[in-house]
């Protein structure tokens, strides 16, 4: 049975895309702690864990997750983009980013953001916009 994120990188799930690749993809949190709070996973990988990931899958992801943070911090204003891995509420590595004005922008314990489709798009496509642009 194929997890949440595998039919959302599918395509058989709507999402806000803002970016991909042929062995990755990138799209926002629908319960975001950040306006631009995006997650990142392998297509091709379902493993919960990301230490189990294997080694080329887990460097590509990585690598992909940097080239997704340098979009969104130029889409989206903030200080940084933090980066968290918690895995527990989808049984599926994914990696999260988080715009950041301050280190207590990373706590998910707060209430997440609830914000419009149209404002979701419209932040997706300007992360993807500045992802293409690599």
């Amino acid at each position: 049975m194929a997890t949440i994120f595998t039919r959302i990188a599918a395509g058989e799930i709507p999402s806000f895309k803002v970016a991909e690749n042929e062995d990755f993809y990138a799209f926002l949190d629908i319960a975001p702690l950040a306006k631009g709070h995006t997650l990142v996973i392998p297509k091709h990988v379902e493993d919960d864990y990301i230490f189990h990931l294997p080694e080329d899958v887990y460097a590509g992801l990585t690598a992909f997750a940097r080239e997704v943070a340098i979009a969104l911090k130029a889409a989206v204003p903030c200080k940084r983009v933090g980066v968290a891995v918690l895995g527990m509420e989808v049984p599926h590595t994914h990696i999260h980013l988080v715009p950041l004005q301050s280190e207590a922008d990373l706590d998910f314990r707060k209430p997440k953001l609830q914000l419009p489709a149209e404002e979701m798009k419209a932040i997706a496509d300007s992360i993807l916009k500045e992802y293409e642009k690599k």
